[in-house]
């Protein structure tokens, strides 16, 4: 009868042994998917970020490009607005005044200005306006 109770409380154990065995796994296996999920993740918001920062990059390239073409124009059309309207006073000549440069983007547009005393980002909408209503008017 000693015998049978040893092989019960063998069964018993080992079946015990089972259940805290396939219980640990489980949680292992799940932690190792979570983990796995987890590095997945991080990987796409790094991707994710490295995207943005090309993106922003890019459109800081493309905003660059949009102000020196504009100086250009800008230039372009004060050089010659004067031959083009040679009986236009000099206070009414919408080009008369110097282009700002932007050199420093960090500064609020108003007190964005060259050392000659050039305009700010507002002047140069209202020299831009005055020529379009001319324009328009004409």
């Amino acid at each position: 009868m000693a015998w049978i109770n040893a092989v019960i409380l063998v069964v018993t154990g080992m079946v015990i042994g089972f259940i805290v065995a396939w219980l640990i796994m489980r949680d292992n296996t799940q932690h190792k998917d979570l983990k796995r999920e987890l590095e997945k993740s991080q990987n796409e918001l790094e991707q994710y970020r490295q995207k943005l920062t090309e993106h922003f990059s890019g459109s800081a390239d493309l905003l660059d490009n949009i102000s020196r073409d504009y100086n250009k124009l800008y230039q372009h059309l004060a050089r010659y607005s004067s031959d083009l309207i040679p009986n236009q006073p000099e206070q009414e000549n919408p080009f008369s005044k110097p282009l700002m440069k932007i050199t420093n983007l960090h500064k609020e547009p108003d007190q964005t200005q060259t050392p000659s005393g050039s305009l700010n980002e507002s002047d140069n909408a209202r020299q831009v306006a005055v020529f379009n209503q001319k324009s328009e008017s004409h």
